[in-house]
């Protein structure tokens, strides 16, 4: 018992203060490479000039494949998190240097998760503070999967989910001692964190409806399908992206692959820059989806401020000053977050340039909307698991949580057109946690990620919850037929056997 108290406090302590230095480390290597910083008002990359953003990305998976080819080739190898957990040494500076790696991809631009960063270290300091306390082989075999999940929980101050990705990922059970130890520990994290890189909700949801309705919860049911067949998918993409990684003998191919998938992300992000990072800006345009004039309620109940609206993907892409936004603008769009139809108004933000809003939507603009959300999608997932492919190491919850959110907006949207008491922020909400549920086949980690991460209104369990459990039964089927051996997968991404 007193290892665990110790362990809880000191070793969650300093796990939280890593996660708030990689935080930190983050906003550096975008304030240098991108010049901006990501944050409530600026979700990602949109008023970055073009070729800067393809400049910096191509440079960063150019600088990290020298990087890891050195590492990998000529060094002691990082084993992955799993591996760690059943007990492979993870070497300490190789890992730091491993954890680094990551975090510079992803704040120059690389499409891939950077959560696999913390629980790397995590992993790596439970090593060590087992050596200290001479434990045992089960009981390091916990602690260190518990300090992996407390990563996740202090980067994203999200203990919940970091106390169940190490429960159902890592050790794949779930006792008292598991729970107790790994929540304490995560909050440790999780509140040493916030005092180094602060607090904010990490997605804002403030467009949607006050509380769930019956048809809601049937549109739960119908997301949670799609996006269980949706995320079994990705889970078998990145799967194959990582076991299709230059390895051993072709080594010597991350040294090309890894720039020329910069290359590539860089063309895309000319015109979709929310491609870029781990997909916050993503995810963020399918949670701030909104019809209609910021302030003003809509059918649903829902109200999106005008600050809100300011801050919104939809509008950052309409202000831009490259030929996205100036055709997006020709349509009609800004302001109101996507809101697109003819007729409106012109609305001050503070601190913001003046943007058109509009009051309702037709079929032309709902097409458009559908578009840019189906683009976003699908690029998202694509460039993601040609990162994997190219060498890159990363994770996979974060674009996992956008390609749910634009699903489900995308569904929203058309959902809403029947039933305007829902809200399409409500919808994309299901979508990103029964995506993730089905990519990762953790229902409990990816409800409370999402929630945690977008700060939702408790009742939204319940539709959050049903969607869930709807994705993992539906994938978990899908995996289940489809699987006729394991396959080497993403530290992200269990093998499906």
């Amino acid at each position: 018992m007193g290892w665990l108290v110790v362990a809880s406090l000191v070793l969650g302590a300093i796990i939280g203060v890593g996660a708030g230095l990689l935080t930190l480390l983050l906003y550096g290597v975008e304030h240098v490479m991108l010049g901006y910083v990501e944050g409530p008002s600026i979700p990602g990359p949109f008023a970055v000039p073009w070729i800067r953003r393809a400049v910096s990305v191509t440079a960063g998976l150019f600088i990290a494949a020298v990087i890891w080819y050195l590492l990998r080739t000529k060094t002691t190898k990082v084993p992955s998190v799993k591996k760690a957990v059943a007990g492979e040494r993870m070497p300490w500076w190789q890992t730091v240097v491993h954890v680094v790696l990551q975090i510079f991809i992803v704040g120059s631009g690389a499409s891939i998760g950077r959560e696999v960063a913390p629980r790397e270290l995590g992993a790596m300091l439970a090593q060590r503070f087992c050596d200290v306390f001479h434990l045992e082989r089960a009981d390091r075999r916990m602690v260190v999967a518990v300090a992996a999940g407390a990563g996740l929980g202090g980067v994203y101050d999200a203990p919940l989910a970091g106390m169940f990705f190490a429960a159902e990922i890592l050790l794949g059970s779930i006792s008292i001692e598991t729970i107790a130890f790994g929540l304490g520990m995560s909050a440790t994290a999780a509140y040493v964190a916030s005092l180094i890189k602060g607090h904010h909700a990490f997605y804002d949801i403030t467009a949607m409806q006050p509380g769930e309705t019956s048809s809601l919860m049937l549109f739960a049911l119908v997301c949670g399908a799609l996006c269980g067949a949706a995320g079994a998918l990705f889970r078998r993409g990145s799967s194959w992206a990582e076991s299709h990684k230059p390895a051993g003998k072709q080594s010597l191919g991350l040294l090309w692959q890894m720039p020329l998938a910069g290359v590539l992300t860089g063309v895309v992000a000319t015109a979709v820059p929310q491609v870029m990072g781990n997909g916050r800006a993503a995810a963020q345009l399918g949670f701030s989806t909104f019809v209609g004039a910021p302030g003003v309620a809509s059918s649903s109940g829902a109200v999106q401020s005008v600050v809100a609206a300011a801050a919104s993907p939809w509008t950052l892409l309409a202000n831009g000053d490259d030929a996205v936004g100036g055709w997006l603008r020709g349509l009609g769009f800004g302001g109101a977050a996507g809101s697109g139809a003819s007729g409106g108004a012109s609305v001050v933000a503070p601190g913001a340039a003046s943007v058109h809003v509009v009051s309702s939507i037709d079929l032309h603009h709902l097409g458009l909307m559908l578009a840019i959300l189906a683009v976003t999608f699908v690029v998202k997932a694509i460039v993601t698991l040609l990162t994997i492919r190219s060498g890159a190491s990363g994770g996979v919850l974060q674009p996992g949580i956008a390609l749910g959110a634009t699903l489900g907006a995308m569904l929203g949207l058309m959902w809403t057109l029947a039933f305007p008491a829902d809200s399409i922020t409500a919808c994309a909400l299901i979508g990103a946690a029964a995506l993730l549920s089905a990519s990762q086949q953790a229902p409990l980690m990816a409800m409370c990620l999402v929630m945690e991460l977008t700060e939702a209104p408790i009742t939204f369990f319940v539709p959050v919850g049903l969607a869930v459990a709807a994705s993992a039964f539906v994938s978990s089927w899908l995996l289940g037929r489809t699987a006729r051996k394991p396959v080497a997968a993403a530290d992200d991404v269990p093998a499906a056997v």
